[in-house]
């Protein structure tokens, strides 16, 4: 990375150049096409300003900071620097990453429900008449007309082994 010191009622000594390029220098940890980066040194009354601009491909990041002295400015101008360029990778990284969501579907694809269809012949029964023709069969369940009701009933066995049935109620409408 080519970096620019420039300075203003102020002479660049080796030790600040150096300091300056080693402090630039870290920029390169966060993003490898750093193009260039300029840093901009000031002694303004009794306060030094360093200004530090990195330049990337679509983006330019800017810090200015003021401390009592060089070596501190340049510091915390560095600092602020570095924390735009970790926010900004943070944020392509963010990104570029599929949704948790997005990519449980597409690893899992749905499973659509099957139906398997039994058909019975419904007969008309008193709930005794069903329960032993219930227990002389294999089924799972007995599907009959009750003989009171003249409505579908289906006869089952719960977990306990006692035999439950199903009464189908029509829904009121509000």
């Amino acid at each position: 990375m080519e970096i620019q010191l420039t300075a203003k009622q102020l002479k660049i000594t080796p030790a600040l150049r150096e300091y300056v390029q080693q402090k630039m220098g870290k920029t390169q940890k966060y993003f490898d096409h750093i193009v260039w980066g300029q840093a901009f040194l000031f002694v303004e009354k009794r306060s030094h300003k360093a200004e530090m601009i990195v330049h990337a491909p679509g983006q330019t990041f800017r810090a200015i900071a003021t401390a009592a002295d060089l070596y501190s400015a340049i510091d915390l101008a560095s600092d602020k620097i570095d924390a735009q360029l970790k926010k900004h990778k943070e944020r392509i990284k963010s990104r570029h990453k599929p949704k948790t969501s997005d990519t449980m579907s597409e690893a899992v694809p749905p499973v659509e429900p099957s139906f398997a269809v039994s058909r019975q012949p419904v007969y008309p029964m008193t709930p005794e008449q069903a329960s032993e023709a219930f227990d002389s069969s294999e089924r799972v369940f007995l599907v009959y007309l009750d003989k009171d009701t003249d409505q579908v009933h289906v006869l089952y066995r719960r977990e306990d082994e006692s035999l439950g049935i199903i009464q189908p109620v029509r829904k009121l409408k509000r």
